[in-house]
Formats: C-alpha cells, sequence, structure tokens
C-alpha cells in the first residue's frame, strides 16, 4: 500500500506543487489549508506523515502540533519561514519531527519525506522482542516505551532516537549518528535539534533529568544510553 502524506498548507499554489510532486513518487496525497481541517483530517484519515506549514488560518501549525502529540504519534515534518533558531526550536519543542525552512527546492522536501517514512516503518529483526536497558524498555513494534515499569508517550522523533540508543546500550552515538538513524536533518540543525530531543526524553524517563543516570552526555563526543547503575 501507498504512504498517504497529508499537506496542511494554507498556499494553495504551494499545496499543488506538493501534492503534485508526492503522487509523481507514488504516494497519496491529500491537502487542507486550514489548522482546525488538518486536526480534524488527521483524526479521520490517519496519514502516514503529515507536512504541516507554520503560518495557517484557523489555528498556527505550533498548535496544530501540540493537539495531534497528545492523541497521535503521526510523524510531521513542518514548514516555516522563520529563520530564527529559537522559532525552529519552537517547533520541535511543539512536537515536530523534522522541519524545513522556506524558501526550500521540492527535491529536498521529498527527500525528506522519503527518510521520515523510511524511518517510521522500520522494525526489528524480532519483532516481538522489546530493547530492554535496565529500567527503560523500548518496543519498536508497537511503539511503546516504558520507565521503570510507566508509560511513556514520545514523539516519533524522541523515540526513534531512544529505540537507536538502546539497540547499543552502552555504545556512544555522536549527534550526526544519531540524526543519520533517525530523520537525515541537514548538518547545520544537527546539534541542537539532537539535544532538544534528548533535553525532552530526560523529562520523561529520568529520575532527575538535572542528573540524568540513564541517558547520559559524554562530553565532547555525544549521548549513550546505560542501565543507571554506574
Amino acid at each position: 500500500m501507498h504512504a498517504h502524506v497529508m499537506i496542511a498548507e494554507d498556499d494553495v499554489r504551494q499545496a499543488d506543487v506538493i501534492r503534485r510532486y508526492l503522487e509523481a513518487s507514488g504516494y497519496r496525497a491529500s491537502v487542507v489549508h486550514g489548522g482546525r481541517d488538518a486536526i480534524e483530517q488527521v483524526r479521520r484519515l490517519r496519514p502516514d506523515l503529515l507536512v504541516l506549514d507554520v503560518m495557517m488560518p484557523q489555528l498556527n501549525g505550533l498548535d496544530v502540533c501540540r493537539v495531534l502529540r497528545r492523541e497521535s504519534n503521526v510523524p510531521v515534518l513542518m514548514l516555516t519561514a522563520r529563520r530564527d533558531e529559537d522559532d525552529l526550536l519552537l517547533g520541535l519543542d511543539a512536537g515536530a519531527d523534522d522541519y524545513l525552512m522556506k524558501p526550500y527546492n521540492p527535491r529536498e522536501l521529498m527527500a525528506r519525506v522519503r527518510t521520515m517514512l523510511r524511518r517510521t516503518r522500520w522494525t526489528p529483526a524480532e519483532p516481538d522482542a522489546a530493547l530492554r536497558v535496565g529500567e527503560i524498555a523500548v518496543d519498536v513494534r508497537c511503539h511503546h516505551v516504558t520507565s521503570d515499569g510507566h508509560r511513556v508517550d514520545c514523539t516519533p522523533g524522541e523515540f526513534e532516537i531512544l529505540a537507536a540508543l538502546a539497540a547499543a546500550p552502552n555504545r556512544v552515538f555522536t549527534r550526526a549518528q544519531l540524526l543519520e538513524r533517525t530523520r537525515g536533518f541537514e548538518a547545520a540543525a544537527t546539534d541542537r535539534t539532537v539535544d532538544m530531543h534528548v533535553m525532552k526524553l530526560r523529562r520523561k524517563i529520568e529520575p532527575n533529568p538535572r542528573r540524568p543516570v540513564y541517558l547520559v552526555t559524554v562530553y565532547g563526543v555525544g549521548y549513550q544510553l546505560t542501565d543507571g547503575s554506574r
């Protein structure tokens, strides 16, 4: 079955360009032009990926993302004309998994879409086996995480970073390696993108996020997931 990509973009011409590129690449595509419509149609159609513009009528993309994250793990690629780094981080904090700044090359957009769909459809060789590191358990097939027996809700980007770390306990991953295993972001976004995901994961899995014992920083290198016994 071809993946279904929903486009939430108030610029009718731009939305049509994206739709035509998606359909030419073999994807099913649907279009909405407002924030509330995006939420309603994601709930109804359950797309495999949402391409979401920040500036839209009804509700902006950040608010749409926050609403959807309370009820859905649909991967979100956010489109933004804002170039301030704090604005871009707001999108990640709202639950977006990747972002692309306008104006962009449609071919780059398609590369991001392919990467995101490929990663979210990945399953482990043993689909019934959970990855377990100390009190952290990651079930890739069910997209389910527990910490000390308690359910942890993760965005797709957070989940994929945690799954990559859990698949190789105690191995130190650089930020670039984590991005390669998750979304394939551009190098310019590498450090801050991973750091934001790690910061949010620590709030969810660590007893004390200010003194992490599971998701540990290896200074000058990157991150590792340990069993907390150190």
